[in-house]
């Protein structure tokens, strides 16, 4: 047992793998600084935000209730001006209280339906708008004429009513609440009891509702003194059963915030009476929303959360520093190695892993360094051999047969043809052997194949014809020597074996955009499309005639020495003849690549 516990302390954290470090080091810290943060914030977070939601939506109950207050004690005004100016000064026999009632009526009738005057027989003396009582309207027994009649000193509000006492007009069967007063009138000098009655336009009223909000699942509604709703958002699923609301139990709480138990829900409820009325104001809001709404709540969370990543994040960037570092470095080594820089020195450090991965890129690197020098040396002579052997590949027989032609020539007295075939011969070695080049001008390779080409058509005696079109403004551009000569031979020895006389072969070399095309067209045998399609793959087998050099050389010399997107295309149909298409890119001799 106390040998473990030695090894364990002995166990030096260098030894340790990097999963394992990160493992030990991260873990450890995220679960104390999450233990504290939850331990020490939590609480505090809960409790202040309960606390600012019902602070803040008794802030909005209470500035509700100062609407209403101040909307109701408008109407009361309303009330005092028509009974005060109008009608205590006018006698109801003369046109007076018409134009007064009016003159009320119109400044208010965003707040008022109409205005009507009752007399205590149940008559209607004056009204604003014109109305007429329904013929079968009994006023005396209405509830808001026997109510002001009975308490003739208060001023009395009514539950919210379809408005069905006068005759129907535009204005018939709408919502209203009225306000009614007992009001004393003179007609023709003898004072007489009559009710005042004023229909406040309910959706007047209802607007101030309609812009409150307490938060998910929290609501405000308005009842009477006797707990009766007079306004509630769910009003309509309450009128038919589908809702129920505990307004009559909520009337008798005293003003302020009380948390209840009602039908098996926690509810926060804050209580208001209104002035005057008796009406009590109450803000539900049950006591699970408070722990998920806010606005403060949600500023606080991201403020906590927001500390908790910063300091991770300072303890990760120390931490991530001192394991990664190492690993940095050594990447940052193996990317200047990827960069084509093999002498980068490479000092192995950090972890074992990692120490130990540094020196086996160390010594990767040094032997990589000795096959890439032992890979371009043998690079450098199989291209110089590949090149020797091209050139010594201009078969023998057609040279013997070259200069058996002069001779004939000579013996039968031709000496102007003998002369010609000669120069064009020592043309056509000059320009194969170029010093030693590979990359000539564009000229020199059109020169070589039309010297070529006049060789073999007198060998051929005549048997096929050719031509050769290139635009002088690109003789000047490189191109690779041995190019056309052996394309060319392929076309005189495959496709014009069995033509007598009606061979015609044509070399074509023009300039398209940043490109330069050789194309060699004949009229020959041709080709089926699965000799076409391996010809590339493979070299074609020379004839004896031939000089050996195949079509598969000429396409990977090419991608050689100008990339894979440069090449050969070749296009045959059997009995139509060939047509070999070399893409090349355009570059003036000597800008590049000229002593290759």
């Amino acid at each position: 047992m106390d040998k473990k516990k030695f090894s364990i302390k002995s166990l030096s954290i260098k030894n340790l793998s990097i999963q394992s470090s990160i493992f030990m080091y991260f873990t450890v810290t995220a679960i104390i600084a999450i233990a504290l943060i939850s331990l020490i914030m939590f609480q505090r977070f809960t409790n202040s935000l309960n606390a600012t939601i019902i602070e803040e939506n008794s802030g909005i109950i209470g500035q509700l209730g100062e609407s209403i207050d101040s909307y109701l004690r408008n109407s009361m005004k309303i009330s005092d001006s028509i009974y005060y100016n109008v009608i205590k000064n006018t006698d109801i026999s003369g046109e007076d209280i018409k134009k007064g009632m009016n003159l009320i009526y119109v400044n208010n009738d965003n707040m008022i339906d109409d205005i009507a005057l009752i007399s205590g027989k149940g008559e209607l003396i004056e009204s604003m708008p014109a109305l007429r009582l329904k013929d079968n309207s009994n006023v005396l027994e209405s509830n808001f004429f026997k109510k002001s009649m009975a308490e003739s000193e208060y001023i009395h509000f009514s539950m919210p009513h379809i408005r069905d006492l006068f005759d129907q007009n535009e204005s018939s069967y709408s919502w209203v609440m009225s306000l009614s007063r007992a009001v004393e009138v003179t007609d023709e000098g003898r004072a007489t009891q009559a009710v005042l009655l004023i229909n406040l336009n309910y959706m007047f009223f209802e607007e101030m509702f309609s812009n409150v909000n307490l938060g998910n699942g929290g609501y405000i509604y308005l009842t009477n003194d006797e707990g009766d709703i007079i306004w509630h958002p769910r009003q309509n699923e309450i009128y038919s059963g589908r809702f129920k609301e505990n307004n009559k139990y909520v009337s008798t709480l005293k003003d302020g915030i009380t948390v209840e138990n009602i039908g098996g829900k926690q509810l926060t409820l804050n209580v208001r009476t209104i002035g005057y009325t008796g009406w009590k104001l109450v803000g539900v809001t049950p006591s699970a929303a408070l722990n998920i709404d806010g606005i403060k709540f949600r500023f606080f969370v991201l403020f906590v959360a927001d500390l908790f990543l910063f300091l991770l994040a300072m303890i990760n960037a120390f931490i991530s520093n001192k394991i990664s570092n190492p690993i940095k470095l050594l990447d940052g080594r193996v990317r200047e190695i990827e960069s084509g820089n093999l002498n980068v020195e490479i000092v192995p450090s950090g972890s074992y892993e990692v120490e130990h991965l540094g020196n086996s890129i160390k010594n990767m690197l040094s032997r990589i360094k000795v096959l890439m020098s032992d890979l371009v040396d043998e690079h450098n002579a199989k291209r110089k051999s590949e090149f020797d052997t091209l050139q010594s590949q201009i078969n023998p027989h057609f040279l013997y047969n070259t200069l058996d032609i002069i001779v004939w020539m000579i013996e039968n007295e031709k000496p102007d043809k003998a002369v010609s075939i000669v120069t064009a011969l020592a043309k056509f070695f000059r320009i194969s052997l170029s010093k030693g080049k590979n990359i000539i001008t564009v000229k020199d390779e059109v020169e070589h194949v039309r010297n070529y080409l006049m060789i073999q058509n007198m060998r051929f005696k005549n048997r096929f014809e050719y031509s050769i079109d290139v635009e002088d403004d690109i003789l000047s551009y490189s191109s690779l020597k041995l190019m056309l000569q052996p394309l060319v031979e392929n076309a005189i020895y495959h496709g014009m074996e069995f033509m007598d006389g009606d061979g015609k072969i044509e070399v074509r070399v023009f300039k398209e955009n940043d490109s330069l095309y050789f194309t060699i067209s004949d009229n020959g045998l041709g080709m089926s499309e699965d000799v076409v399609a391996t010809l590339l793959s493979k070299d074609i087998i020379p004839s004896k005639k031939g000089s050996g050099i195949g079509v598969k050389n000429v396409n990977e010399r090419i991608k050689l020495y100008f990339g894979n997107e440069y090449g050969l295309k070749v296009e045959s149909e059997p009995d139509e003849g060939t047509k070999i298409t070399i893409h090349l890119p355009a570059i003036v001799y000597g800008e590049k690549d000229e002593d290759r």
